[in-house]
């Protein structure tokens, strides 16, 4: 065993150091994010906003969409919007369901409003799907905004407008709403969804409203003024299943602004199973991957014009895009220190959980104080979110007596010296370890009996671990160069309306 006060041990001991201090990088991001939100009652976009009612061109990718489109285009007439200034367009990717004879009726009910553009050609992706109907949108001068949104979502009646007014300044070139989970019957998975949510996006992109940089418009409540989708060509970008983000990016470096509006609420069905899930973030994962490597020269590169590349702006992506790498220098560090039998290794692991735990507490109790509708409903996965073992491992932090040298007993069970040891180890080493966990439990779902072990294994585990395994995975199948077809998530109707 090396000598841990030797100059060899030592140097050791500072390396797992460093390494375990990397691993709270992601914390410190967090942390930091989540202590700008309650700045955006100061800092934020409404002074400059105004009442503005443009003429708006909606345009709706749509493949083998027909339980879910009509429901969308009916939710659209009924917005609190002049009818006159609203006319929606759903490109039809070659579908082979009903979705033809759906739109062609909704046509027909909402004749000048709603049209039906016909791709023969499909299965390129949403983006081509859009560009083909942004292609004949822009023929004339009619649209002065586009909206992009998903074939499934559900806009709440005021939402629209909420959005138009920050176009009424000419320095913004695209607004996002706030995406909640909206199934009418609601599972363990889709509450865990709709947390996700609260924090990722009412809570996290207010943050960014803040740092005057926003992350991603999402995919399915994007408003873009003309001027903006002119300065970008007329066209989405086809070659990142992130082509949300990149549009975000582009529209941010050419030095309009990208603003998040939370009051305008959109209602999306989610899935509701690990396997759908997963099959969803990977996408997303391997779109956020591209995105990093295709703007690799703009990071922690402050310049004029945006906040992309600011430093702010990188800790806070590469917090989120690179934290299971994080997890595992952290484990790593920690077992090193423990093997090593430095003294410091306790000290250090209780230092770094009890800051995950405060930091976790403060952004979860900011989240749901942010959306009181999805904190009634989601209680216990605010609890469970990190799993019920690093719920235990954070009891043990606060409360070091229940497991330690001198009283060897774990919540009142004798162990010898060995176990003991062998309960450390898996301690320090759980953060790693249940990423392991998240992908056994999507093997476990899908089998017979995933139906009734996966939900107990998701709060054992936690969901916040199988979106780091998610994004491990999105890692493999990017360097292995895998196939990136554009795969959409299966909808079918569960939206409350």
């Amino acid at each position: 065993m090396l000598d841990p006060s030797s100059v060899a041990g030592t140097t050791l001991t500072y390396v797992l150091l460093v390494l375990v201090a990397l691993g709270a990088l992601p914390i410190v991001a967090m942390g930091y994010q989540f202590v700008l939100i309650p700045l955006h009652a100061f800092r934020n976009h409404y002074a400059k906003a105004a009442p503005y009612l443009p003429r708006v061109a909606v345009v709706i990718p749509a493949w083998n969409e027909g339980a879910v489109v009509g429901n969308s285009v009916d939710m659209l007439m009924r917005l609190d919007y002049p009818a006159d200034a609203l006319r929606v367009y759903v490109v039809d990717d070659a579908s082979t369901d009903d979705t033809p004879d759906v739109v062609l009726a909704k046509s027909r009910q909402y004749p000048g409003q709603v049209f039906h553009l016909r791709r023969e050609k499909g299965g390129e992706g949403k983006a081509h799907t859009l560009n083909h109907g942004l292609a004949v949108i822009l023929e004339d001068d009619w649209m002065e905004a586009l909206l992009i949104m998903d074939a499934d979502v559900v806009y709440l009646p005021d939402s629209l407008r909420k959005m138009t007014r920050h176009l009424a300044d000419e320095q913004v070139g695209a607004v996002t709403a706030y995406i909640r989970e909206g199934s009418a019957e609601k599972n363990y998975l889709t509450r865990f969804i709709a947390l996700e949510y609260a924090l990722s996006q009412a809570a996290s992109r207010r943050a960014q409203n803040v740092m005057g940089a926003v992350a991603c418009l999402a995919g399915g409540a994007q408003l873009h003024s003309r001027a903006n989708l002119e300065a970008l060509g007329g066209r989405i970008d086809t070659s990142s299943l992130a082509e949300d983000t990149v549009t975000t990016f582009k529209t941010q470096l050419a030095g309009r602004k990208v603003v998040f509006e939370p009051h305008a609420v959109v209602l999306a069905e989610e899935p509701q199973s690990v396997a759908a899930l997963w099959k969803q973030r990977l996408r997303w994962g391997r779109g956020n991957v591209h995105i990093t490597r295709m703007y690799r020269r703009l990071w922690f590169r402050p310049q004029e014009g945006n906040r992309l590349g600011s430093i702010a702006f990188g800790l806070v992506w590469f917090g989120v895009a690179f934290q299971p790498v994080a997890m595992v220098l952290s484990s790593v560090g920690l077992v090193g220190l423990y093997l090593l039998e430095s003294t410091t290794s306790a000290q250090v692991f209780r230092t770094i959980w009890a800051l995950a735990a405060c930091t976790y507490v403060f952004t979860m109790v900011m989240s749901l104080a942010l959306d009181p509708t999805t904190a009634r409903k989601t209680l216990r996965e605010a609890v469970f979110f990190p799993g019920l073992v690093s719920v235990l491992i954070t009891v043990e932090t606060f409360f070091p007596g229940l497991v330690s040298d001198d009283v060897p007993a774990i919540f009142g069970v004798e162990v010898s010296d060995g176990a003991l040891r062998w309960w450390t180890l898996f301690v320090y080493s759980w953060i790693t370890l249940s990423m392991v966990g998240a992908w056994l439990i999507k093997k476990i779902d899908g089998t017979r009996a995933g139906r009734f072990v996966s939900p107990l294994l998701v709060y054992l585990v936690g969901y916040g671990p199988i979106l780091c395994a998610i994004t491990v995975d999105s890692y493999v199948k990017e360097l292995r160069h895998a196939d990136a077809s554009w795969d959409k998530t299966e909808k079918t109707g569960r939206i409350l309306a």
